[in-house]
């Protein structure tokens, strides 16, 4: 399985308060997006930041709909220590992604999403990983930490 890793995954924080759903229509990624917006409000994210994150995890959410044929979302409280954060997993089931080098790539699109692509998600927010393998699905990892 290919594994991309970027800062902070180190399995050092400590997980808080959870939440799990469905992602299997356009109404489960309006109701992912009212749960990451309520999350990040409860952890203090700026407005900015929130907006961030939202737009991140819906456009992963459009691409575990569209391209993974649906699958889970869990949102996990996190804690460093120093700072909390918001971490959102979405996983799915579909044929993965055959080049993720290319799929993070600026510019790269399939059409449809909201044109942002993994590599835009990504900027989003603080820390991204994605695990996937052709035929076992795609696993995408973020998470968002109160500045």
């Amino acid at each position: 399985m290919a594994h991309y890793m970027s800062s902070g995954e180190d399995g050092s924080a400590n997980r808080g308060g959870a939440a799990e759903m469905p992602l299997r229509s356009d109404e489960d990624v309006v109701r992912l997006r009212k749960s990451v917006r309520e999350m990040a409000i409860e952890i203090g994210l700026s407005l900015v930041d929130q907006t961030k994150l939202v737009t991140a995890a819906s456009e992963l959410a459009r691409n575990t709909l569209r391209y993974g044929g649906g699958g889970e979302v869990r949102l996990t409280l996190v804690s460093n220590g120093f700072a909390r954060g918001l971490d959102v997993v979405f996983s799915d089931r579909g044929p993965g992604i055959p080049d993720v080098a290319l799929a993070l790539s600026d510019g790269y699109t399939t059409g449809g999403g909201l044109g942002l692509g993994l590599g835009g998600a990504k900027r989003l927010v603080d820390e991204f990983s994605i695990d996937t393998s052709p035929g076992a699905g795609t696993r995408v990892r973020i998470t968002k930490w109160k500045r």
